[in-house]
């Protein structure tokens, strides 16, 4: 269990940012990890009376602010409504409802673990993450950017992408994932892949697939594709294993888009 000597629940992300800068200092989400860890904190800094607990529909797209929880993009109808259903069964699987009622997307993200089910589908529907002071980053860049001191405010999931299929595969039930996969339909009917938990955190897949490609070019650009990531062994699996499980979900998550149905696990 971590110790803290002081509290600070911030009134801006001014003041949150301001006392972030020392290295003793952390930020706190559901603290569903945090908790775990052993350690002594100087100062522990809560971003919940700064109203980033919300899901706002936008002309561009979603605002989801960083204290959200799980259960809260698990339940969002209109959020689900928009995507398929995509966020709600990528974060299904995750423990139970309790661990949701508390884990936010804010420390899910800010994480970048490679087991994160949440950082593949947002990366699939082409998501940006707000920070404060930088603004607004694609999260693609903000995946190969190291830690820092920064406020993680919200993150922003446009309208690019019209519809998203998530699938996973678990050893067992509320387990770690061995491998998630995400494909969505972007507005010119072009499809964008993802691979997680590879273990690694999510990548893109090199395709050029589309919502008409036939089942032989899925196939073979999806070969082709996973051949050139990178897969690693650990307690769950192997990489061979993995790059397998990669082909046999995405291939599942694309027909799941052509169908138009959402995932009945």
């Amino acid at each position: 269990m971590f110790r803290a000597k002081q509290y600070l629940l911030a009134q801006s992300l001014e003041e949150a940012y301001a006392a972030n800068q020392k290295r003793t200092a952390t930020v706190v989400g559901g603290m569903c990890w945090l908790k775990m860890s052993n350690r002594q904190i100087q100062t522990l800094i809560d971003l919940s009376a700064l109203g980033l607990d919300t899901i706002t529909r936008t002309d561009e797209g979603f605002s989801i602010g960083a204290m959200v929880t799980l259960r809260q993009l698990e339940t969002d109808a209109v959020l689900n409504e928009t995507f398929q259903n995509a966020f709600a069964d990528a974060v299904r699987p995750i423990v139970g409802v309790q661990f949701r009622n508390c884990a936010t997307i804010g420390g899910s993200v800010w994480g970048r673990f490679g087991f994160s089910d949440v950082i593949a589908v947002l990366l699939a529907l082409k998501a940006k993450v707000e920070l404060y002071p930088t603004g607004v980053v694609e999260l693609d860049d903000f995946l190969q950017m190291p830690y820092d001191n920064q406020i993680l405010v919200r993150i922003l999931v446009p309208f690019t992408a019209k519809k998203a299929a998530v699938q996973s595969h678990r050893n067992t039930a509320t387990d770690f994932p061995v491998l998630v996969a995400v494909a969505s339909e972007l507005a010119d009917g072009s499809l964008r892949l993802v691979a997680g938990a590879r273990p690694q955190k999510a990548a893109l897949v090199n395709t050029t697939l589309t919502a008409q490609s036939s089942a032989e070019e899925i196939e073979q650009q999806l070969e082709n594709g996973l051949q050139q990531m990178a897969f690693c062994s650990n307690m769950r699996g192997s990489a061979e294993y993995r790059r397998h499980l990669a082909k046999v979900l995405l291939k599942r998550a694309i027909a799941q888009l052509k169908e138009g149905t959402a995932n009945a696990d």
